[in-house]
C-alpha cells in the first residue's frame, strides 16, 4: 500500500529572513532521491516555488512521515542550523499512534544497525557496527476498539509523544517495534493486520508518524523559537475516530 498524498495540507508555518517551516503531508519527498525516480513533487521545490527563492535542506522527515520541516534560506544559516543539529541541540517532538497500550513513559536505548538502500547505498561501507540510538516517550492517550482479529474482540491502541534523542534512520519506527508497539501504518517495520484494520476502517492509509515540534536557538538573532505543526487531516481523522481515555493528556 502507498501512502495517500494529501498536497493541500502543504503550508508555510513560519518564515523569516533565515529559516521558513512548512507543514510536509505525508507521502511527499523532501527532495529527489534515486529510491522514487517517478515522482515529480518534493517538499524543497514546493517550498522554493512558495517563496520565491532558493532553500536549504535542513533535516529530513520520511516519506511517509507528516509535519514540520524547517529549511535555510542562506547557506551561513544552513551552516550554523547544520551544527545546532549535529551537537543534538535541536529539540524534536513527533505524535504517533502504535499497537497496544505502551508503559506511561520511557526510554527506549537500542542500538540500530545502518539500515542501506541498495541504490542510494551502494557504494556505502557494508560492515557498519550498530549506531547509538536513544528515543524518550510519553503515553498522551490510550483507546480500545470492538473487533475481531485473531483471538482478540478488542484492539488496544496508544497515542505517544515521542523525543528522539539521536537521528538514526527509521529510529522511531524502528524503536517502538522493537518494543513490540509498532506504529500503525508502517508497512516496513508494522503489524500489517492492524495496518489493514485501519485502511477498511477510515478509508485511507498512511503512517500515524507526525512531527509536531521543533524547539531551538535561532542561529542569527539568539532568540527562543518553539515552532508547532497539527498534524494533518488524515492524521486528525484517525484521532476523531478513536475514543481516547486519558484525554487530557492531549493538550500536553
Amino acid at each position: 500500500m502507498h501512502t495517500d498524498c494529501q498536497l493541500d495540507q502543504f503550508k508555510i508555518l513560519y518564515q523569516d529572513d533565515h529559516l521558513v517551516a512548512i507543514h510536509k503531508p505525508a507521502g511527499l519527498l523532501v527532495h529527489r532521491s534515486p529510491i522514487d525516480k517517478h515522482e515529480t513533487r518534493f517538499a524543497l521545490q514546493m517550498t522554493r516555488d512558495a517563496i520565491g527563492q532558493p532553500v536549504h535542506t535542513l533535516h529530513r522527515l520520511d516519506k511517509a512521515t507528516s509535519g514540520l520541516l524547517l529549511f535555510a534560506l542562506d547557506r551561513d544559516t544552513a551552516q550554523r542550523m547544520g551544527e545546532q543539529f549535529e551537537a543534538h541541540h535541536i529539540e524534536k517532538h513527533y505524535q504517533a499512534i502504535c499497537r497496544g497500550w505502551a508503559p506511561e513513559s520511557g526510554e527506549i536505548d537500542h542500538a540500530l544497525k545502518h539500515k542501506l538502500d541498495k541504490i542510494a547505498d551502494k557504494h556505502a561501507r557494508q560492515d557498519k557496527p550498530p549506531q547509538e540510538a536513544v528515543t524518550r516517550f510519553q503515553r498522551l492517550a490510550i483507546a480500545e476498539v470492538t473487533h475481531r482479529m485473531g483471538r482478540y474482540d478488542h484492539q488496544r491502541y496508544s497515542l505517544l509523544k515521542l523525543i528522539p534523542q539521536t537521528g538514526r534512520k527509521h529510529q522511531l519506527r524502528r524503536h517502538l517495534n522493537h518494543i513490540n508497539h509498532p506504529i500503525i501504518g508502517d508497512v516496513q517495520y508494522g503489524d500489517r493486520h492492524h495496518n489493514h484494520f485501519f485502511h477498511d476502517w477510515l478509508g485511507q492509509h498512511r503512517l500515524y508518524l507526525a512531527a509536531t515540534d521543533l524547539i531551538f536557538t535561532h542561529p542569527v538573532t539568539g532568540e527562543h523559537l518553539h515552532l508547532t505543526a497539527e498534524p494533518e487531516t488524515s492524521f486528525q481523522t484517525a484521532l476523531n475516530a478513536l475514543n481516547w481515555q486519558n484525554s487530557p493528556g492531549l493538550d500536553d
